[in-house]
């Protein structure tokens, strides 16, 4: 496997950790032709992330449904950690959920309680504290030939 143009290429240890396997059974895997992979110029083995985004995807559709005790959310995106940047204070965690990318801000605290660590399986919730409504100008009415505002008794460039 070469470079390809619009194709993310991934070291096959980084793809073990977002499978959440060993490099092991990554080169099993490839032997046995279930994931392509190939050497870049230096020789090291590389894996599209494409690649391993859909096997991750046939693997959690094959895997059993864990129950959600309760929740009222109803965007809800099993994936991997795939990367864990932290500070004092905030950390930014990225998750890979099939063939969405999903970043989280949040407390660094709340990423020691979780313990996260890329190739971590988690459910990222999505749930939407606001929406926002805009309303489009009024359509000009039939038959005056003058908008809304001379309907309304104001004045208008023409009139």
């Amino acid at each position: 496997m070469s470079a390809v143009p619009g194709r993310t290429l991934i070291r096959i240890g980084q793809a073990a950790e977002i499978l959440g396997v060993s490099v092991e059974t990554i080169r099993r895997w490839a032997s046995e032709g279930r994931l392509p992979v190939g050497r870049s110029a230096g020789g090291q083995r590389q894996v599209a992330l494409e690649d391993v985004t859909a096997l991750l995807g046939e693997r959690r559709r094959s895997a059993s449904e864990r129950a959600i005790v309760a929740g009222s959310a109803r965007n809800r995106f099993e994936g991997i950690v795939t990367r864990v940047e932290r500070d004092r204070v905030a950390a930014v965690v990225e998750v890979q959920a099939g063939p969405h990318r999903l970043v989280s801000l949040m407390t660094a605290e709340a990423v020691d309680e979780l313990a996260l660590r890329p190739g971590d399986e988690v459910v990222c919730v999505i749930k939407a504290t606001n929406v926002i409504v805009e309303v489009p100008a009024p359509r000009p009415r039939h038959g005056s030939g003058l908008g809304p505002a001379s309907d309304a008794g104001l004045v208008t460039p023409d009139g």
